[in-house]
């Protein structure tokens, strides 16, 4: 047992240990006032004060973050320098200056990632989801965005973890993922609610009423532009921001077909004074909506004057997007006049403006109206429509796809930036506490170390006696095991191949010294059955070797499970062979996926149209080629007189897409071939590589 003095000593340790600690700590406040009272450090914060000071858009704005940016790399403390780039990134968000900002923003964020400083990494993020969001680039606004809401939420900051989700939802929106905007939005709205951010939670339920009326729910839509129009109120914000929510309800009424209310609303907001020239952008849209409803009432007598003067407004201030809406629905009201040509004009004109805008959906309404201005093209409109209809499909499910991967991906690193959180948090408390109580153990247990040690030994070789007794009765199973399948195959041999040929032996032996014929007929039976076990042993070898080396592909699987789906359904005997010399699997996705529903159409065309009992598809290759073939015994038809379907349109279009050529032989009476000819391609490990590489660079 330690005596008093040695308890003594020990506390005289412990006191001395929390004197050192007290003193670094004391010693580091020291430092970083003494670094933020240097002149130094008084400049970056007078340039900032100067650049905050200054509009958005103020090129001066971008010069002066340019000369604090760099006074603040010549500061040696990395936490306050870390503070001043998050500041200096949010004001950049405010320019148009792009490239220092992405630079700027990317050293910023290597530093915070070095000296773990969540808060900084949380509103870098928020600030890249800002910039791409700005860029429309809603995938990487989304990616950011997700990143900094895990970490506000591990931090506990439910004010700017509401905010970001409520621009990840429209994110969402954007890409027409209205339900999961929803989701998100919701979210939101529950974090933001007890905080009582009237002004955001305005805004989430302004965009909660627009995903409503894209999804068509029109009287849940209306709910939500009036959630948001209270809440726009009880924040007490300028009338003026109250204008694009009743333009909202206008657009609803609208599509309601209520367009005598949505003319109310629309007038209201363009009676707002001097709106013209505070907000241009919603005073040109506001028209033009305006101009829609009159043309959808008949009140032509009031047209084409809304509409011009909105493309006039739009066209000063370069809103690419409203002058889409605007002369697509001057092509209207002129269809209506029965003016086509004006009513092509316009239509080639918005169509050249949703192409410079990527503004596909508007695009898709543009070559629905083109048929009707311009009937005798209206094939050439139509398969245009189906072709970017059926990208945009695929587009937006890769899109979808890619969002569920980065939710799924941050999920699984918010245990760590909570645990990151704490850590900054707890760590002095943690490490003083760890100090204590490992001198306080030391003392304790100093006497007993010898004991503890040779106890440790004594479990540790208890431990490797019974991994031992372990080991030795596994081995002893696993001989066991081979010793019962020695002694099963040796009772096969003995009672099925051995016994046959002792038996055969014994009639051999009896014969032998006899030459008669009926003794020769004898031995030529023993001898066709050592034949007949001789074939035996060879069969058992082959079909092992074969079972060892059969090449089994799952492209081919997936064939045979739709060869077998169709027959099961339809009754028809469909015959499936291909070339096993071909590896299938190695061939590129888009080989395969065209390749497939390809094959899916025309078997469906043969099971439809054909009346047909028997299907043959079959796969041939060379080095250079696939060739497909896809054949019925059904009524056949005329091919230059046969109706060209959607079907027959989507075959070509995917046979083009993989560079192939296709062609279709059929005679009445005598059924229909289709005959494919695909160059082989295979998947190019380094491309797929380098593609990768290219979208991590772009996050």
């Amino acid at each position: 047992m330690p005596n008093p003095q040695t308890y003594g000593n020990c506390l005289l340790v412990v006191f001395y240990v929390i004197l050192l600690i007290l003193n670094i700590g004391c010693n580091q406040d020291k430092s970083i006032v003494s670094e933020a009272t240097s002149p130094n450090i008084d400049s970056v914060q007078i340039v900032l004060n100067k650049s905050n000071s200054l509009e958005k858009g103020d090129p001066k704005k971008s010069q002066l973050l340019h000369i604090a940016s760099q006074k603040v790399r010549k500061i040696p403390n990395d936490t306050l320098k870390c503070k001043y780039f998050t500041e200096i990134s949010l004001q950049l968000t405010y320019t148009n200056d792009t490239t220092q900002f992405r630079t700027l923003n990317r050293e910023a964020l290597r530093l915070a990632e070095r000296i773990k400083d969540s808060s900084s990494i949380s509103y870098l993020h928020w600030d890249l989801g800002d910039y791409f969001k700005k860029t429309a680039v809603s995938d990487s606004a989304f990616y950011h965005f997700n990143k900094a809401e895990k970490i506000f939420t591990a931090i506990g900051d439910n004010a700017s973890s509401g905010i970001v989700l409520c621009s990840m939802a429209w994110a969402q929106n954007s890409i027409g993922d209205y339900t999961g905007s929803d989701i998100t939005a919701i979210r939101a709205v529950e974090k933001l609610k007890p905080l009582a951010r009237f002004d955001e939670l305005s805004r989430c339920y302004s965009l909660l009423g627009d995903n409503a009326k894209l999804l068509n729910e029109y009287d849940r839509s209306l709910e939500y532009y009036n959630e948001s129009l209270n809440y726009l109120r009880m924040a007490e914000e300028n009338p003026l921001n109250e204008l694009g929510i009743k333009n909202g309800f206008g657009l609803v009424y609208q599509k309601k077909g209520e367009h005598e209310k949505a003319i109310t609303y629309f007038s209201e907001v363009l009676r707002f004074d001097s709106l013209r020239f505070k907000k241009p952008m919603l005073y040109s849209r506001a028209l033009n909506n305006l101009g829609y409803s009159y043309l959808k009432t008949n009140k032509i007598d009031k047209l084409p004057g809304p509409f011009t003067q909105a493309i006039a407004i739009q066209d000063s201030i370069d809103d690419l997007g409203g002058k889409t809406s605007s002369s697509h629905k001057l092509a209207e009201y002129f269809l209506v006049k029965k003016d086509t040509a004006n009513a092509i004009i316009h239509l080639q004109v918005a169509k050249t403006y949703a192409l410079q805008n990527n503004n596909n959906k508007r695009l898709l309404e543009i070559l629905r109206l083109f048929p009707r201005v311009d009937p005798v093209n209206s094939s050439s409109y139509t398969q245009e429509y189906l072709a970017l209809n059926d990208s945009l499909l695929i587009q937006e499910r890769q899109i979808r796809d890619k969002f569920a991967r980065i939710q799924f991906e941050t999920n699984e690193i918010s245990a760590e930036n909570q645990l990151l959180a704490r850590q900054k948090q707890l760590w002095t408390g943690i490490a003083a506490s760890l100090l204590l109580l490992g001198l306080s153990t030391f003392v304790i247990v100093s006497q007993r170390v010898k004991n503890q040690k040779l106890l440790f030994k004594e479990q540790q070789q208890a431990s490797n006696q019974e991994i031992f007794n372990l080991l030795l009765a596994q081995k002893e199973k696993v001989e066991e095991g081979k010793k019962l399948e020695q002694k099963r195959v040796s009772e096969e041999l003995h009672d099925g191949v051995l016994g046959r040929m002792l038996g055969t032996r014994m009639m051999l032996l009896g014969l032998n010294k006899k030459t008669d014929e009926a003794s020769i007929a004898e031995r030529a039976k023993a001898i066709a059955i050592l034949q007949e076990v001789e074939s035996e042993v060879r069969s058992i070898s082959h079909e092992l070797s074969h079972a060892a080396y059969q090449k089994i592909h799952n492209f081919i699987l997936s064939i045979t499970d739709l060869v077998q789906s169709v027959e099961s359904s339809s009754k028809i005997d469909i015959n499936f062979n291909y070339a096993d010399d071909l590896d299938y699997d190695a061939l590129t996705g888009e080989i395969k996926i065209n390749l497939y529903r390809i094959l899916q159409e025309s078997i469906q065309n043969a099971v439809k149209h054909a009346d047909c009992t028997h299907i043959n598809l079959s796969f041939g290759a060379d080095s250079e080629a696939l060739r497909v073939v896809v054949s019925d015994d059904g009524k056949g038809y005329f091919v230059k007189k046969g109706k060209k379907g959607i079907g027959t349109r989507n075959i070509a279009s995917r046979i083009q897409k993989v560079n192939g050529t296709w062609d279709i032989d059929s005679t009445v009476g005598k059924g229909t071939t289709v005959t494919l000819i695909i160059p082989i391609v295979a998947n190019d490990n380094s491309s797929n590589i380098k593609m990768i590489q290219e979208e991590l660079q772009e996050f």
